[in-house]
């Protein structure tokens, strides 16, 4: 209305000009007011660009550089770490979930009033909440299955899961993982009396137990799909947890375990009529688990990290992990300092 009775007003050639004038300001207006419009949406936009990122660099990733594929360390708050103390009276404490069935990692041990979790990944949560909630003891443990440690993430059932998890390619597209803070590798397991000589032809017309939603069940469906892993090679075992293996093992149900060696070896702890069976044939990292988008915590977790492998990882390997797999612990710390994300 304001252009028809502004063109009724204007006449000659002097009107003209004005006339022009006036379409040029509009003009000028309709094409500023996308750019006014988007500002808003810009820090939206922004995370968007970065989360592309991120994905890009997963969709790229390799297993074997997997483990570095995390954020640089901070000790700054953000908008998980600030919902996490925002949490009161009972409740304030960090969500995590564990393992309580994997012996000198995360078990209840029975010899302890109420049958304490205990093990090296529990150590490792009492220093992460120690650093966020300024108490060590201020955990809500959540055991999970291993093939429940993504959704538990996923669905916001945890705030993180340390639970021998290794950092994968493909799970990386799932969730976001800190450094990593042990190393290990696949072994198998199998009764001292048997002819399996490890990841070999001996495991031909064997049958094999793998925990679901595992790296170890991943390795053996991708060799034997290649050739690597004899065809008559029976895989398909697969329990919710990990120890279920041991039992099957002990049971007769299958004639061996593939599993982290780590793992492998506080079973063969347990049971004194089984024993690894060759080398590790796989080299993995385990990282603590998060949802896809708490850069704030990754960064906190990776910074607590730091300073865990300068002074108190060590001391959780010689209680915990010492008498399984041996006294020096070089071959299972990860390397430090990580190589973190370039521009993270």
């Amino acid at each position: 209305m304001y252009v028809s009775r502004a063109r009724a007003s204007l006449r000659g050639w002097g009107g003209v000009a004005a006339m022009a004038v006036l379409c040029a300001l509009a003009l000028a207006f309709v094409l500023l007011l996308p750019s006014t419009q988007r500002a808003p949406d810009e820090p939206a936009r922004a995370a968007q660009r970065s989360a592309t990122g991120v994905q890009t660099r997963a969709d790229r990733c390799v297993d074997s550089e997997a483990h570095r594929q995390t954020l640089a360390p901070s000790g700054a708050d953000g908008p998980t770490i600030d919902a996490i103390k925002a949490r009161t009276g009972a409740k304030r404490k960090l969500v995590v979930g564990v393992d309580q069935n994997s012996y000198r990692w995360g078990y209840r041990n029975p010899n302890t009033d109420g049958a304490r979790l205990e093990g090296f990944d529990i150590d490792l949560v009492h220093r992460i909440a120690a650093d966020i909630l300024g108490d060590p003891e201020a955990v809500q443990f959540k055991a999970i299955p291993t093939s429940q440690r993504i959704p538990a993430i996923e669905d916001g059932r945890v705030d993180m899961v340390v639970r021998t998890m290794t950092i994968t390619c493909d799970r990386l597209r799932q969730v976001a993982f800190s450094a990593p803070y042990f190393k290990t590798g696949q072994q198998v397991l199998a009764p001292k009396s048997s002819p399996i000589t490890g990841y070999d032809d001996s495991l031909a017309h064997k049958k094999v137990c793998t925990a679901a939603g595992s790296t170890a069940y991943a390795k053996l469906d991708a060799d034997r799909k290649d050739g690597r892993l004899p065809a008559t090679t029976d895989i398909s075992t697969t329990v919710p947890n990990q120890l279920d293996c041991l039992v099957r093992l002990q049971l007769g149900e299958v004639d061996a375990v593939v599993t982290d060696g780590a793992l492998a070896a506080s079973q063969a702890a347990q049971d004194p009529t089984v024993e690894l069976k060759g080398k590790a044939f796989t080299t993995e990292y385990y990282g603590v688990a998060m949802k896809k988008d708490a850069d704030d915590l990754v960064r906190r977790v990776n910074r607590v990290l730091v300073d865990y492998r300068a002074q108190g990882w060590q001391t959780s390997y010689d209680d915990w992990l010492s008498a399984t797999l041996g006294k020096d612990a070089s071959a299972s710390k990860p390397p430090a300092p990580p190589q973190y994300l370039r521009g993270s």
